[in-house]
């Protein structure tokens, strides 16, 4: 089949040096080295071969340069050109990022499959923002003020968000000597700016090295990401600028859990990176998204998500970049003053990549093979999380909150790239294989996970969802712990052989996990609940086990104790519906202290 290729070239590779090409002399998969290059600069993007592949120099020796490509090399020769463009690889940043799917590389796969291009052939080139549509840009500023990067220049409607067109980072101050409002595209101009180095057109994007960080004022964390999980945001809650990791094998439920972040967080923007995962997982998550509803809007969810989809089918190569071109659009969005959640599903296959391209350069490998900077290429993305005070007028506070999922082989957690994430995130929800088998959602085991936020937030939640919820969030961790004693001392003795306070903790315990911790991911009630319901159920629960002790010591025998009519009532409340439920609860809460 004779594919459709678009006639505008892929923008990230910048412009076409007009020096002599360089030429392939060896290739091995994914790298390539090249003779001939004109001072090439590490970074650099090129193009290689007949078919313009997309490639980056990742080594320099004296004459010979490494290119890492990003397409597949088949047919590929020895001999073929390697054309330098003079700039590192860009990701093109304005109106149109939000809806859009996108390859690593910032091809919008929704243009080229409306261009009947179903697969993606090497040296496909594609303008990543729509060239021709129109925006109405409606401006905040006037000829004759004074301007600086990250200054608020005007607005642009994207669906129901207000698009902030800024100067952009990097710009030099200076006086708007025209700027107007009009209908244009992301290319055309919308004013002129006189700096100190000459003249510059306005336009509404413009291009942003992927692997530079956007200047921001980083300032601490003070509120959570509310994600509707009941175990995440009353257990372990992950602090809106944090980062979170979610390890676990194969078939735990990583992917559920980061599609259910995607579409029940408090995040304003969802940028969501499926880098190495099956094609018909992606397939299914952009389905769902258009098809799903914002809760906060009823716009289509999609309207605030943008999707970058690196499929396991697809070049290894490119899995760094559709992690780095991730981050770079939520910074983007962060410097608008938004909220942005970065879900990266997962950065294993990601590491994967740079052990196959360590091995072909034949550098010393690490721990099982992976290179030695593994840990630092984690930290460089992580840390580009964090909540900011971003340049510019209007002062804005905006964020990022990173999600990574992690695969380790066998649900080893001992694996490096398991261990790497630990130590540059502040939340770890760990996905247990037996939650998994016995289908309690979330799978994230509430032994081993952790959150480095806590005191951060605790007074954050005492403000706005409850003055008891750092107390309550103790017990309840504390009574599961307990549970956990509790059933290795019964695998030895069995359960008549515990005291009865013990049995009741032991019942209290798996009422905690039914009917508070398990959530049904796709049930409209049960799968998200604002923070002041998951409060007060949280409360309820733990107030069934001191009713249950208190009736106890009252002389009520166990069964007695454990059959009061309230117990049975606390098992449903997980499909309540209606207004008042946080009173329904503190109600069912009173009667349960004193049930039996």
């Amino acid at each position: 089949m004779t594919e459709s290729r678009p006639s505008l070239a892929h923008p990230a590779a910048g412009t076409d040096d007009a020096t002599a090409p360089g030429v392939v002399v060896e290739a091995g998969g994914p790298v390539i080295r090249a003779a001939g290059l004109s001072a090439p600069a590490m970074g650099e993007v090129v193009r290689v071969g007949t078919d313009r592949l997309l490639g980056e120099v990742i080594r320099l020796e004296v004459g010979i340069a490494t290119i890492q490509v990003y397409e597949e090399t088949s047919g590929l020769r020895i001999g073929d050109p390697v054309v330098q463009t003079s700039a590192p690889l860009h990701a093109w940043l304005g109106p149109g990022l939000l809806g859009a799917t996108f390859d690593g590389l910032q091809r919008p796969l929704d243009a080229l499959s409306r261009a009947g291009t179903w697969l993606l052939a090497p040296g496909l080139e594609a303008r990543p923002l729509d060239q021709d549509r129109r925006w109405h840009f409606v401006p905040v500023r006037a000829a004759g003020e004074e301007v600086g990067p990250g200054d608020q220049l005007g607005t642009v409607l994207e669906g129901s968000l207000e698009h902030r067109i800024l100067v952009p980072p990097g710009v030099s101050a200076g006086k708007l000597l025209a700027i107007e409002e009009r209908d244009a595209t992301v290319a055309e101009s919308i004013g002129t700016l006189a700096t100190a180095e000459g003249m510059l057109t306005l336009t509404l994007a413009h291009p942003w090295p992927v692997r530079v960080p956007r200047p921001a004022g980083r300032v601490p964390a003070d509120a959570p990401l509310a994600t509707g999980i009941r175990v995440i945001d009353m257990l372990f809650p992950v602090a809106r600028g944090g980062v979170a990791v979610i390890p676990g094998g194969f078939g735990t439920g990583k992917t559920v859990v980061e599609q259910s972040l995607a579409r029940l967080s408090d995040a304003d923007i969802v940028v969501y990176v499926g880098c190495g995962e099956r094609g018909n997982e992606m397939a299914e998550l952009l389905a769902s998204f258009r098809a799903l509803l914002d809760p906060r809007t009823g716009t289509p969810l999609m309207d605030r998500t943008v999707l970058i989809a690196n499929t396991s089918n697809m070049p290894v190569a490119a899995r760094e970049t559709s992690i780095q071109l991730g981050i770079t659009i939520a910074e983007y969005f962060r410097d608008q003053g938004y909220h942005v959640a970065l879900l990266a599903d997962s950065t294993s296959r990601w590491a994967e990549a740079l052990r196959e391209i360590s091995g072909r350069l034949e550098e010393l490998p690490g721990e099982e093979g992976f290179p030695a900077y593994l840990a630092s290429r984690l930290a460089g993305f992580y840390e580009r999380a964090g909540q900011v005070t971003t340049a510019g007028h209007p002062p804005r506070r905006g964020s990022i909150t990173v999600v990574g999922a992690v695969s380790p082989p066998g649900g080893d957690f001992s694996e490096p790239v398991t261990q790497a994430s630990l130590r540059l995130a502040g939340t770890f929800w760990a996905l247990d294989t037996d939650l998994a088998h016995a289908r309690h959602f979330p799978a994230i085991s509430w032994l081993q996970s952790y959150s480095l936020y806590v005191d951060r937030l605790t007074t954050w939640y005492q403000a706005r969802v409850g003055p008891d919820w750092d107390v309550l969030r103790a017990e309840a961790i504390g009574l599961l712990a307990r549970e956990r004693q509790l059933l290795d001392i019964v695998e030895l003795v069995g359960v008549d052989a515990l005291p009865d306070e013990d049995r009741l903790t032991l019942e209290a315990a798996r009422l905690m996990r039914e009917a508070f911790l398990q959530q049904h991911a796709f049930d409209p009630v049960d799968a998200s609940r604002p923070l002041d319901i998951q409060l007060a159920a949280m409360r309820a629960v733990l107030a069934a086990r001191h009713g249950m002790i208190a009736a106890l010591q009252r002389g009520a025998t166990i069964e007695e104790a454990m059959a009061a009519p309230a117990l049975r009532e606390l098992e449903r409340i997980r499909s309540w519906t209606g207004s008042g439920i946080v009173q329904r609860l503190d109600a069912l809460a009173e009667r349960l202290r004193g049930a039996a």
